[in-house]
């Protein structure tokens, strides 16, 4: 067992789960991976054939969007205590540098602390990926806030991190955003469906809800030193 788990929530994409364990496999050294897929996802049974059960974790998800699956999986996991870090990668990110993961752990050797790389995208403006370190997650039980389904989960580790003074952004750590916005992919049904305008109004409000509600004020004291 590493030091940190990185979690991975994807649906209909067990070919994007393969080319991103590949990538981990042969570029990290300090994190385990786990896919988190849908009990009613049409691809579950390719998952678990070409990644592996034991990297695969099911859950009840009837809410289209990572922010349920990741919350979900980090909260089952964190009360076991085994990992000290916990990241999140999309199944459309890829590792490139060598090391990655434990260059983000380095960056967090203090209590509360967040690190992310370069995703030749957004770069420092937002961590399409994140690492972390286990306190956060166990305090918002969970890696964002509970209301959220798919977008503005970027938005909260950056503006989380800056209110505790505890981000770092690596730009010579590389995981690449194959998103179809940056022109890397195309966009399928999945893609679609969880970046609607319906998706972008309902998650902006509820991320802004909860930066100004208590329950924010509330977890960064939790967190404060």
């Amino acid at each position: 067992m590493k030091e940190m788990i990185t979690l991975v929530p994807t649906r209909g994409r067990p070919s994007n789960a393969l080319e991103l364990l590949v990538a981990h496999e042969k570029l990290s050294t300090h994190s385990d991976i786990l896919f988190v897929i849908d009990a009613n996802d049409p691809e579950h049974d390719a998952y678990e054939f070409k990644v592996g059960k034991d990297r695969c974790m099911t859950i009840k998800n009837e809410i289209r969007g990572m922010a349920f699956p990741i919350n979900k999986a980090a909260s089952a996991i964190v009360k076991k205590g085994e990992y000290k870090y916990f990241a999140f990668l999309g199944d459309d990110h890829r590792p490139r540098t060598a090391g990655w993961d434990g260059i983000l752990i380095q960056a967090m050797q203090r209590r509360p602390s967040m690190a992310y790389g370069n995703d030749l995208f957004q770069g420092e403006r937002l961590p399409t990926m994140i690492a972390m370190t286990s306190d956060i997650v166990k305090a918002l039980d969970g890696m964002v806030p509970p209301k959220l389904k798919h977008l503005y989960l970027d938005n909260f580790w950056k503006k989380l991190g800056q209110d505790l003074g505890a981000i770092t952004y690596i730009d010579a750590v590389v995981v690449e955003h194959m998103h179809p916005i940056a022109g890397k992919a195309e966009w399928d049904e999945g893609y679609k469906e969880v970046n609607a305008s319906e998706i972008y109004a309902f998650d902006a409000l509820a991320y802004h809800n909860y930066i100004q509600s208590e329950a924010y004020e509330l977890l960064k004291h939790k967190l404060k030193p």
